[in-house]
């Protein structure tokens, strides 16, 4: 068992990258299973700020390789520009990420028929990045997509016409005025930038590697609730999500898999439509946006907030089999009278800890309130520094869904991260 995954146990925006970053330098291997460009990685560290959409969060470590899986899809214009950006403060990108075969490409049309598609949901648009990432992996399933091996193919071109013109007679459907030569031409330099890196059938890597005991972090994004099957359909992103997305995300066995690190904020935010039962539109809420700079990183957009949701979590905890929780952004709640959290949800009138089927019915969370604090928590670097107040949350936490908290993230550097003496790599509580 030479896996350990890293994954988001919320609507994603938990903190992931800084976390995939902080362990990278025990792992040999990083590698992304699922998502593409709308996810929106932020890793700081040596006073700079880095915000990673499609490459690794280990990209920064030495003797680090990096890899993008089958499971991604890719926009091949995002993915030059974001590449470049690392060459340009030193990082030897090509030398330290790899591309699967595997993985699908995003087309100019893919994101002109995501624009069209939410643009004819009117009221009732699922709040999509805009980014191609649906209408790609529609075309995955639909098994007319192109991939990333195919750029080496002589008929490339050919390839991408054909896919092209299949795209602009679905777009006929739509009053959506667009211009589909747009960015054709920037695309095609992209992909001429993509062939400059290794691209590999990364099964037999990532087996290979696990067959020589080195150790692989499989990087998740987004987050389980938003998982394709298992998160709040429809208003879900287009890939699995959870730990099982890893595996065929990647190309390795189950079996394989040891720790799985759940990542999850002291608080709740999501982006988009969809329900958020803990939702917030008081000063609170906005206090947590302000505090928590809840902005996204790949869109811009104001987070909606609200407090940390128990149910939701213990349900993202059973879904993937997680480990090891690791608990993001307690700074946030620094200066608040009293902190709230979800233990249960009165739906039409009984009181459940079942997260629901059925994204539409009304659900009242049910709270219990804890004392704030008043301690800086940014500043505090040893655990028996941290005031009886928060432990009283994070301990209350840990009874409630049965795992102990081993990260305690205070902030968002490197070394505002306190991992417990009840950690040990690779341990079990």
């Amino acid at each position: 068992m030479n896996v350990d995954v890293v994954l988001g146990l919320q609507w994603g925006d938990e903190g992931k990258g800084k976390i995939v970053d902080y362990l990278a330098s025990q792992y040999p291997v990083i590698a992304r299973f699922q998502g593409g460009p709308n996810a929106g990685h932020s890793l700081h560290f040596d006073k700079s700020a880095y915000i990673l959409h499609s490459v690794p969060s280990g990209i920064f470590r030495e003797n680090t390789q990096n890899l993008v899986g089958n499971g991604m899809v890719i926009d091949p214009i995002i993915f030059e520009k974001e590449c470049r950006a690392l060459e340009n403060v030193g990082i030897p990108v090509k030398d330290r990420l790899m591309i699967s075969k595997r993985a699908h490409l995003i087309l100019p049309t893919h994101r002109i028929i995501d624009a069209a598609s939410e643009h004819a949901k009117g009221a009732s648009k699922i709040g999509s990045t805009l980014k191609g990432i649906g209408p790609t992996y529609m075309d995955k399933t639909g098994r007319n997509g192109l991939r990333a091996g195919d750029i080496l193919a002589p008929d490339f071109t050919d390839r991408f016409h054909a896919l092209k013109s299949k795209h602009l007679v679905f777009l006929k459907q739509f009053d959506y005025p667009f211009c589909a030569e747009e960015e054709e031409e920037a695309w095609f330099k992209a992909i001429d930038y993509m062939r400059g890196f290794q691209l590999i059938q990364a099964e037999y890597y990532i087996n290979d590697c696990l067959s020589q005991g080195k150790r692989v972090l499989a990087e998740g994004a987004q987050g389980a609730l938003l998982d394709i099957d298992f998160g709040t359909y429809p208003f879900v992103t287009s890939s699995s999500t959870t730990c099982a997305g890893a595996c065929a995300g990647l190309g390795f066995p189950p079996s394989k898999i040891d720790r799985v690190y759940g990542i999850f904020k002291a608080y709740c935010t999501r982006v988009g439509s969809g329900p958020f039962p803990t939702e917030l539109f008081d000063k609170d809420g906005e206090a947590l946006r302000d505090q928590g700079k809840e902005f996204g990183s790949t869109t811009g957009r104001a987070r909606r907030t609200g407090w940390l949701d128990i149910v939701a979590l213990k349900y993202a905890i059973t879904l993937n089999g997680v480990t090891d929780l690791i608990m993001m952004k307690s700074d946030v709640l620094d200066g608040f009278d009293t902190v709230k959290a979800a233990v249960s949800y009165d739906i039409n009138g009984r009181d459940t800890q079942c997260f629901p089927y059925d994204a539409h019915v009304p659900v009242t969370p049910i709270y219990k309130e804890f004392k704030g604090w008043d301690k800086d928590l940014s500043v505090i670097r040893k655990e028996e520094e941290l005031p009886a107040e928060f432990l009283t949350f994070v301990r209350f936490i840990e009874e409630s869904v049965g795992l102990p908290i081993k990260i305690l993230s205070v902030g968002p550097d490197r070394e505002q991260t306190l991992v417990r003496e009840i950690f040990n790599y690779g341990q079990s509580y």
